[in-house]
């Protein structure tokens, strides 16, 4: 089964998630926590940083590279100047403030962002309806960089906010640090053109099986923004938790909510954090994807309201890890009552166009159950604006006009899935051997699962979403995403070892061009981000497969 079919005993679950959390959220963690990030005490630039990053090693690839001689050196005296046509200033400026942010505490330098033209410094410049930039699409950016300027063009604020992390990684890592740090701070001549392969380059994180707080996932947009990650899928029901305040279903977030795998606290997002987490995606031009999973995987809900089931006996709360035994009561009319109200709350508080409604693993429901009930819930997506996203179990039903069908199979050889993709269903890639980033990586990683196997970083990034499902249109690929559950996990730390170095590999399958993919060359690239998550302070496993640095 998918994604949680190994069955954990609970008493392992608890001895190795609550003790490496203990060891890795303490500000004193042993350097032997394998989850813990290393410590690095020398502030001074390495001296191989003194020639700058070439325009070509970042990650992901670029679609398109020109070096040139030369270099630009960010000064003390060194501006970020705004621009913007169309009434796009506010953006731009928004964009230039962020990388202030970015560089001011490393640099030292004050770097004002100014709306004040010149031909010097840092210019970010949005020009919409610009003929030279209209093949760049809204997340397309154009980076020139000469002796006299950095100069960053896009179409969208999306682009611009793109081309800003290709540039944050073509200086020092150090550049990363919230300390001053001895530079310099040069970045090579040239000119990048890069544009995504893919609409949809998305991460999802569950919060249901253990809840994570509003700081945790800003955390973690963060470091998806780094790589150009522009969907943030919300994991927000399941058996074990119920994740978000329905204020007319009171008893989803104050019951439903009150605990987690392994008997924990548990919690839930007020409506007015799930905006503040919103807003924080849409800063790093992330979208959010909120996610209720059903008919299955509602333990927590029918705990909360016994009418939602069937007998009208509630079952009691659930910390373990089962999965498939839980379902809504199809035949019952208070189930199209209790959805049409989370779905029409949900929509409200999201300004996506996206709401995803599960579907997966609902053995406890008939199969002509849940095409009922799907042909009955995915009107009531589209009735509140909202486009319909479900697990790939969705086209074994009747898929709406407009769906999109996320797979999370093995081999991709699932004729249903491949029927529904010529019928015009879209589909967004995450084999759970290639792209679940909770699978261990191997027998000896304490963290995870490894029901699909164990997926080191080559396999993670080894594969070719264009081709993989058997029998499907190219063109029915919206693009890929990376789920992390959370089934044994507590903290950041431990999101951070499951997810890198992995997450950066699905990120380069979603935006590089296809022909960019070679695992020899993506791995020498990725070894090189090493030294900046260091710097960042983010936990990740040193993979046997990467050449990382030796200092």
């Amino acid at each position: 089964m998918r994604r949680r079919r190994a069955r954990l005993l609970c008493s392992l679950l608890l001895t190795v998630v609550a003790g490496a959390g203990t060891a890795a959220s303490s500000a004193s963690a042993s350097p032997a926590s394998p989850w813990s990030a290393r410590s690095s005490s020398a502030s001074a630039q390495d001296p191989a940083a003194a020639a700058p990053t070439a325009l070509d090693r970042v990650v992901p690839a670029p679609a398109s590279v020109r070096p040139a001689a030369g270099s630009y050196a960010i000064r003390p005296d060194a501006r970020i100047r705004v621009s913007g046509s169309d009434g796009s200033a506010r953006s731009a400026r928004r964009v230039g403030d962020y990388l202030a942010q970015v560089l001011r505490p490393s640099t030292g330098f004050s770097l004002p962002v100014t709306t004040r033209s010149g031909d010097d410094g840092i210019r970010l410049r949005l020009t919409p309806k610009a003929a030279g930039v209209r093949t760049l699409g809204e997340e397309g950016y154009r980076l020139q960089v000469t002796g006299r300027a950095i100069t960053l063009t896009a179409r969208g604020s999306a682009g611009l906010f793109h081309g800003v992390q290709t540039l944050r990684q073509l200086l020092p890592a150090s550049v990363e640090r919230t300390t001053r740090q001895a530079g310099p701070w040069r970045v090579s001549g040239g000119t990048i053109t890069d544009v995504p392969r893919y609409a949809w380059r998305g991460a999802m994180l569950d919060v249901s099986r253990h809840f994570f707080g509003v700081d945790q996932v800003k955390r973690y947009i963060d470091q998806l923004a780094l790589y150009k990650i522009n969907k943030l899928h919300l994991h927000l029901s399941d058996d074990q938790g119920w994740r978000i305040a329905i204020d007319s279903w009171p008893k989803l977030a104050s019951h439903g909510g009150s605990t987690q795998v392994g008997g924990g606290p548990g919690g839930y997002y007020t409506k007015d954090d799930y905006r503040e987490i919103v807003r924080y995606a849409a800063s790093r031009e992330l979208t959010v994807v909120p996610e209720i999973d059903m008919p299955g995987h509602t333990n927590a809900a029918l705990a909360s309201y016994a009418e939602l089931n069937c007998d009208g006996v509630a079952p009691p709360l659930y910390t373990g890890t089962e999965v498939g035994f839980s379902s809504l009561c199809v035949p019952k009319e208070v189930t199209y009552d209790f959805v049409d109200d989370v779905i029409r709350e949900l929509a409200a508080l999201t300004p996506g166009p996206y709401l995803h409604i599960g579907g997966d693993e609902a053995h406890s429901t008939s199969h002509e159950d849940y095409v009922a009930f799907m042909d009955r819930v995915q009107p009531v997506v589209a009735k509140y604006g909202k486009t319909v996203v479900g697990w790939h179990q969705l086209t074994g039903a009747h898929p709406a006009k407009d769906a999109i069908a996320q797979y999370w199979g093995t081999d991709g050889s699932e004729k249903e899935v491949a029927d529904a993709a010529k019928a015009g269903t879209r589909l967004v890639l995450s084999p759970a051997n290639r792209a679940y980033l909770d699978m261990k990586y191997n027998a000896d990683t304490p963290l995870g699962q490894n029901w699909a196997g164990y997926v080191e970083a080559k396999q993670s990034y080894d594969w070719d979403p264009g081709t993989y499902i058997k029998d499907a249109p190219e063109s029915s690929v919206l693009g890929v995403e990376a789920p992390l559950w959370s089934e044994t996990l507590q903290t950041s730390p431990q999101i951070e070892y499951m997810a890198f170095p992995r997450l950066p590999g699905i990120a380069e399958l979603g935006w590089s061009p296809a022909s960019t993919h070679n695992w020899d060359d993506y791995k020498v690239r990725v070894a090189a981000q090493g030294p900046r998550w260091d710097a960042m302070g983010i936990a990740y496993y040193h993979s046997p497969q990467i050449p990382w640095p030796t200092s």
